[in-house]
């Protein structure tokens, strides 16, 4: 482990002791001849690899007068505009990020910086609202003017000094508008690519933000996730995605499916940076230098004695099967104790889960478009459908809105049938983990995030429904997905699910498992391949 300087410990300290003393394990560097668009992660002019450096290591080189967030802006812009063109990530940049990053250089030099974010380029979902550019939802509906206000989350990222780069793609209202939706569409942005093979899907609704951040377009990206939205993006481009316990990040400003569900949480290349940006976006950072936050988990016997239970789904094919075997070796390896599970209940919250959506969705989504000017903008989820219907645009990939027209029938949510519903769902998720975890004494319960990403195809849609985010979404419990690995080209994500508001613990244990399998290494941009990626 090599010796950090002062700068990188009081980074640390934002996400408390959860994070000192993690080895920022670099794998997977580019080799030479890597079929991929240039330029490569390396920067020399900064002096850094943006594949592989993390934000304690910036923040050293902030501090200690090597670098500035204008050249670190610089840097990312400049890859926006070489790479993105092939993944069609980032739907735009905002033209106020270098005097954003100019503003942050300037407390640096005068010692007077906000924390470990302050000068890091942050890309965010375009469903999370910002005053000065526009939020879509992917959907022409709400280009015609932006927000008049940030989203709270927005905020607290500008409080704490980060540079907001842009807005990226999403699958158009976070896939909840037709029955066979292709992820990561939008008619704003079209269709963003998976980094690792083009003709790869990159899952959704957060693609942008995941593959964005694979191609590595920014340090850090905000997703949204109402159910596997953040996680099964970071699983198929190979990042960390932290879907956080409902309610620490606000979800005041963001384009809504249910309010019982949805949460917005830090997408990064390494689980480091993802907590950084947690405890900005949770508003915790006072408590976690307090030392409210604990549990070291990094040093080399991090895993020792921590009992995991692998929910292996086989439906998701031998070949993920396998990449879990390989990876309980590796945690057992390392002192773990891994025990197979099965989390009760799954049939029965599968069957409960979209009709409560479906009046949620209604419910929310009519407060949230009461809140946008546009003599254009639709008003309700009513004049939205009709909107739909009436600009052809909207049909080309995501040919029907049959969720809207279900939605808008649904029974309200002041139904007697719909309570009852709602609430059976809700705690047969969180028993389903919480009975679970106490019945075999767990720390985490793993599972994979994700099949290997299908090819791409309007006329079909998405092939595979993945079962392993819903307990936790449906509980508002948190999940973590990291990279463990690969069938042929396409990464597998490892994801990891713990109890109500045990984010950090959660965190920490990432950490170790990411250090242990050591899984991530950068995309090629493959235009194609052979490889097997459907059940």
């Amino acid at each position: 482990m090599k010796k950090r300087s002062v700068a990188t410990l009081i980074a640390a300290l934002a996400v408390g002791s959860v994070l000192a003393g993690i080895s920022d394990v670099s794998a997977g560097a580019a080799e030479p001849g890597d079929h991929r668009p240039s330029p490569v992660g390396a920067a020399p002019e900064l002096g850094v690899d943006l594949d592989t450096v993390t934000i304690p290591e910036l923040q050293d080189r902030m501090a200690e007068g090597e670098l500035t967030s204008s050249a670190l802006t610089d840097a990312y812009l400049r890859r926006i505009k070489a790479i993105d063109p092939t993944i069609h990530a980032v739907l735009r940049t905002d033209p106020t990020a270098r005097r954003q990053a100019a503003a942050s250089d300037a407390r640096h030099r005068h010692g007077h910086t906000r924390g470990p974010l302050d000068g890091i380029p942050v890309l965010l979902k375009d469903n999370v609202d910002t005053r000065d550019l526009p939020t879509t939802a992917g959907s022409l509906a709400l280009a015609e003017r932006p927000p008049d206000a940030d989203a709270a989350l927005v905020t607290r990222l500008r409080d704490a000094g980060a540079v907001i780069l842009g807005k990226t793609n999403l699958s158009e209202w976070a896939n909840f508008r037709a029955a066979k939706p292709t992820s990561g569409w939008s008619a704003v942005g079209g269709q963003t690519h998976n980094p690792y093979v083009l003709d790869r899907n990159p899952c959704g609704s957060s693609a942008g933000s995941a593959a964005a951040l694979a191609a590595s377009l920014s340090q850090v990206a905000i997703g949204t996730e109402t159910d596997g939205s953040i996680v099964c993006p970071a699983g198929m481009n190979g990042v960390v995605g932290h879907k956080p316990s409902l309610g620490p990040v606000s979800g005041k400003g963001v384009v809504p499916i249910s309010a019982e569900q949805d949460t917005a949480g830090p997408m990064a290349r390494n689980v480091t940076d993802a907590a950084l940006t947690f405890a900005v976006l949770s508003g915790d950072r006072d408590a976690a230098r307090s030392g409210a936050l604990s549990g070291d988990f990094t040093h080399p016997g991090g895993l020792r004695g921590k009992r995991i239970g692998l929910w292996r789904l086989p439906s998701l094919g031998a070949e993920v099967d396998a990449v879990m075997t390989r990876t309980a070796r590796t945690l057992r390896n390392a002192g773990a104790e891994v025990v197979e599970v099965t989390p009760p209940y799954q049939k029965r919250i599968g069957e409960l889960e979209f009709p409560a959506l479906l009046s949620e969705f209604h419910r929310d989504i009519d407060a949230y478009l009461a809140t946008r000017e546009g003599e254009r903008t639709p008003r309700n989820l009513a004049e939205l459908i009709e909107f739909n219907r009436t600009h052809p645009a909207e049909q080309t990939c995501f040919a029907g809105q049959e969720l809207f027209e279900q939605s808008l029938a649904a029974p309200p949510t002041t139904d007697p049938e719909y309570r009852a519903m709602r609430a059976e769902l809700t705690d047969l998720a969180k028993r389903s983990i919480d009975e679970t975890m106490a019945a075999h004494r767990l720390d985490a319960i793993a599972s994979p995030t994700n099949p290997p990403a299908w090819t791409t195809d309007c006329a079909r849609g998405d092939n595979d429904i993945i079962p392993s985010s819903t307990p936790a979404a449906v509980a508002g419990y948190p999940s973590l997905s990291v990279p463990a690995g690969s069938v042929g080209e396409l990464p597998i994500g490892l994801l990891l699910m713990a109890g109500d508001h045990q984010d950090h613990r959660l965190l920490a244990l990432g950490a170790a498992v990411e250090h242990r399998l050591d899984a991530w290494r950068a995309p090629r941009y493959l235009p194609t391949t052979g490889t097997t990626a459907s059940r």
